[in-house]
């Protein structure tokens, strides 16, 4: 018998690192897995390709989850990225910027507030957004190889925010 016998879990980001270790996890842990990424193909009991920064895709894919499982009990928010060319902020795009923002933050809003209604739903469940070492630490060449501003501030909101979802939540 596993901790989470009988859970219905949505993880996003789940093709890859975090993502695709916790959904190999919780599956060993006897949850049903529902593994969401951009792309098909995540792992999980049913894979759904969704735009976590699309709230149309956002609201429809917890509908869907639900419409098949019949609940949803666990949200792991854990859809990030941390592109390549995020290195300074003076040699950082605004549009850079704001695309990091919106998958790294925007997604973490976006899956609590089209999630969380289905955990009331069941009387309750876990939400858990992913956050990093940079949100607290900072991003310091002696502490991390490569500077990330725009993933460190998008990644201590989302951390931040936790602490309000969890306030609205009692």
């Amino acid at each position: 018998m596993g901790r989470l016998d009988g859970k219905v879990c949505v993880i996003t980001g789940a093709s890859g690192g975090i993502g695709a270790a916790t959904a190999r996890v919780f599956a060993e842990e006897g949850a049903t897995v529902v593994g969401v990424d951009l792309a098909a193909g995540a792992p999980g009991d049913l894979s759904l390709a969704t735009d976590v920064t699309d709230a149309a895709q956002v609201e429809a894919m917890y509908a869907r989850v639900r419409a098949e499982l019949g609940g949803i009990d666990v949200l792991f928010n854990n859809a990030g990225i941390s592109p390549p060319d995020d290195v300074s902020v003076l040699d950082t795009s605004l549009e850079a910027w704001q695309r990091v923002q919106d998958v790294n933050l925007r997604s973490v809003f976006l899956c609590c507030k089209h999630g969380i209604p289905y955990l009331l739903e069941r009387g309750g469940g876990s939400v858990i957004n992913t956050a990093s070492f940079v949100a607290v630490m900072g991003a310091r060449p002696r502490r991390c190889p490569t500077p990330q501003p725009r993933a460190e501030c998008s990644r201590s909101r989302a951390s931040s925010a936790s602490s309000s979802v969890a306030a609205a939540c009692e």
